[in-house]
């Protein structure tokens, strides 16, 4: 099989502004322009709606944020660093670490920040990618990629009158540093990763924090402390430091992938032996009884990311702290209002509510249409989210995605970024080889791995007792779990040595077929 359709023998594809556009310059966007220099190619530009890099660590800067994964795990394989000031960074580091690697690799010349994308759309006649600015501008590309990450578009608790509150609202991914919170009455809503960070770092300036609280989350002591000067040269030899990384990978790798990769039997006991020991420290943190069970999680160990902490748990034990498990009924002028009527009164509301993953409106977050038009988001609205390896969806053309469905294996954003860039930079090289103006996955091959997934989530844990009542976001709205279900081991091959005629190539003027068909075998 060549892998090669030829055209009718129509004039050339017109030439476009860019070979490559990529959307987003956080880690995925960065990381994506490093594979794609390391496979020769250079036309290309990476457009941002922010001021500057760093994606997620540039939009979060919360009190208290920091990477939840030890800093020498949470960064690239080939631009490890050993000056980490903490075994878990602050977000500013992370975010430095993104502006260093920009300028390392070369790519501050490739920037368009400030620029945001409102629409992409395929021309089929030019079998090129027109994207549109929220400035009016038109920019087109041979290939586009999207590099956006989950984590950086707000999402809004679904509360009545959220919007009537008259004092001060805000959300922890658009955190106003204007805001003084000394001597408040503050409420927080919200228990997730974001809340365990940002709750112990501003309890010393409120006169009263209030936290409502849906649903526990599973905590574990966090093992962390400065780099210090012989840290820092443990950490600056290579060797060594390859070593900690290695170690923390395998640990990684058993504790969140092969918790849904691996088999049921296995994964029901391990998880079962954790939960003794996790569960006994959380009681350990809080004095009192009855609070102390409120913030246990009922449950299972890995149902939802966990997080680590040495001080959340023991925020409550503060007579300063309140903790609030009834339903919110509703928000007025003044405060929250809970289902049994009594109303929080306020100063301040802080929503640690989480951000749009897999909702409609957010997957991506513009329209973004394919060959004769289809639109993305609502091919997975009607057909569930799919791609081939969290890389490519048949119907798109010459379109590749940094965090597709069945793309990201749990542990480290890293690692996935790593290699789906290495799959789309080797994916283009070869278009570019064959001369080809498209590129595209074959229909049977996306659908084959489409189903493998769906195969592999059967016995995947999130879908037993275990989880019931967890609320987690590890599961769509359409009932499925879109995180790869496989090992990074897994992962890293699959992506860098794919047959590389699992893609379709075009050359010269494509022959367009009726209609792209969906095959409803995976489905």
């Amino acid at each position: 099989m060549s892998g090669i359709d030829f055209g009718t023998g129509a004039p050339d594809a017109a030439r476009p502004d860019y070979e490559v556009i990529v959307v987003g310059a956080g880690f995925g966007g960065i990381g994506t322009g490093i594979a794609l220099q390391r496979k020769g190619i250079h036309d290309f530009i990476i457009v941002d709606k922010w001021d500057r890099v760093g994606g997620t660590w540039h939009a979060n800067t919360y009190p208290g944020v920091a990477v939840d994964i030890p800093s020498f795990i949470y960064s690239f394989s080939y631009e490890q660093r050993g000056d980490w000031s903490r075994i878990f960074a602050p977000g500013t580091e992370l975010r430095d670490y993104a502006e260093d690697m920009v300028d390392k690799y070369g790519l501050r010349g490739k920037l368009r920040l400030n620029t945001t994308i409102v629409a992409a759309d395929f021309d089929d006649d030019s079998s090129l990618w027109r994207l549109t600015t929220d400035g009016g501008q038109q920019l087109t590309a041979r290939y586009a990629v999207l590099a956006i990450g989950g984590l950086e578009r707000p999402k809004m608790p679904d509360i009545e009158g959220v919007n009537d509150f008259g004092g001060t609202l805000v959300h922890t991914a658009m955190w106003d540093h204007d805001v003084d919170l000394r001597g408040k009455r503050v409420a927080v809503i919200g228990t997730g990763a974001t809340a365990l960070q940002l709750i112990p770092a501003i309890v010393e300036e409120t006169a009263h924090l209030t936290v409502f609280q849906r649903t526990p989350i599973w905590v574990f002591p966090k093992n962390d402390s400065e780099v210090g000067l012989l840290g820092r040269q443990i950490l600056g030899r290579k060797r060594i430091r390859s070593a900690l990384r290695a170690v923390g990978n395998v640990g990684t790798e058993l504790a969140m992938s092969g918790m849904v990769a691996g088999p049921a039997w296995l994964t029901d006991t391990s998880r079962r032996l954790a939960e003794v020991p996790v569960r006994q420290w959380m009681r350990r943190q809080v004095d009192d009884p009855v609070l102390r069970e409120k913030l246990m999680p009922k449950y299972g160990l890995g149902c939802k990311r966990p997080s680590m902490s040495n001080d959340y748990l023991k925020t409550f034990n503060r007579t300063d702290v309140s903790l609030v498990t009834d339903s919110i009924a509703r928000i007025t002028e003044n405060g929250v209002v809970t289902v049994d009527g009594t109303e929080h009164e306020i100063d301040v509301l802080i929503c640690a509510t989480g951000f749009k993953l897999w909702e409609k409106g957010s997957v991506p977050p513009f329209p973004m249409r394919g060959r004769r038009g289809i639109d993305l988001e609502t091919f997975w609205d009607e057909h569930r989210y799919q791609s081939y390896q969290g890389v490519s969806v048949p119907g798109f053309p010459n379109a590749f995605t940094i965090t597709g469905p069945y793309g990201f294996v749990l542990g480290s954003y890293i690692w996935m970024i790593e290699a789906t860039a290495a799959h789309l930079s080797r994916a283009i090289a070869e278009s570019k080889r064959r001369g080809a103006t498209e590129i595209e996955i074959r229909q049977e091959v996306h659908d084959e791995y489409f189903a493998k997934c769906l195969r592999r989530q059967e016995k995947n844990f999130l879908f037993t007792p275990a989880c019931a009542g967890s609320n987690t976001y590890y599961i769509d709205d359409h009932g499925d779990s879109p995180f790869r279900p496989s090992t990074h081991g897994e992962m890293y091959w699959q992506n860098r040595h794919f047959d590389l005629d699992v893609y379709r190539y075009t050359v010269g003027a494509p022959v367009r077929a009726a209609s792209v068909v969906l095959s409803e075998e995976a489905l």
